[in-house]
């Protein structure tokens, strides 16, 4: 299963929830009538979309069986997701941040930066967050990340001077 979707918060009494899109297809994803899927006490169970609306890079979304802001709290920090057969296949150079996720990351000259822990989507462009030692970001960009092979897990990197100094934690 794949991550489309978070949700952070009901949103007024309808039983609609807000969700935070992790997926380049949100229309598709949170169409009405479609399926996700929430991990609930070892099960995974489906949740059917009957209502959406996008506002501000955000979705509100309703789904069948929550009516009422009683039952969307229950969804509070669910993650929506599909079937990782359900994902549609993409371009070169363009890649899935679940795939991402695991690559050892390494400079042009061959120093370990660190590894992947996730894909920070939230801000205008994708931000590799590296476990270590902290975390670490990295624009995920072509001029930062000139290669970038998933399946042999690891990402180089061409940084400007300074970028990984500058988020780097200090050490003692």
């Amino acid at each position: 299963m794949v991550t489309v979707g978070r949700i952070i918060r009901p949103h007024h009494n309808k039983g609609h929830v807000v969700v935070v899109p992790e997926t380049d297809f949100p229309h598709e994803r949170f169409a009405v009538g479609s399926t996700l899927y929430r991990e609930r006490e070892g099960r995974v169970e489906p949740l059917v979309v009957s209502a959406n609306r996008e506002r501000d890079g955000r979705w509100v979304v309703g789904f069948e069986g929550y009516e009422d802001i009683s039952a969307a709290e229950t969804l509070r920090g669910v993650e929506l997701r599909i079937p990782e057969s359900e994902l549609k296949p993409l371009g070169d150079n363009e890649y899935y941040a679940h795939d991402l996720v695991g690559c050892t990351v390494r400079t042009v000259s061959g120093d370990e930066v660190g590894t992947v822990r996730y894909v920070d989507l939230s801000t205008g462009v994708a931000l590799l967050a590296l476990d270590e030692a902290g975390t670490v970001l990295i624009p995920f960009t072509a001029v930062i990340c000139p290669r970038v092979d998933p399946a042999a897990k690891v990402i180089e990197i061409d940084p400007p001077a300074g970028l990984i100094e500058l988020n780097r934690p200090a050490r003692a």
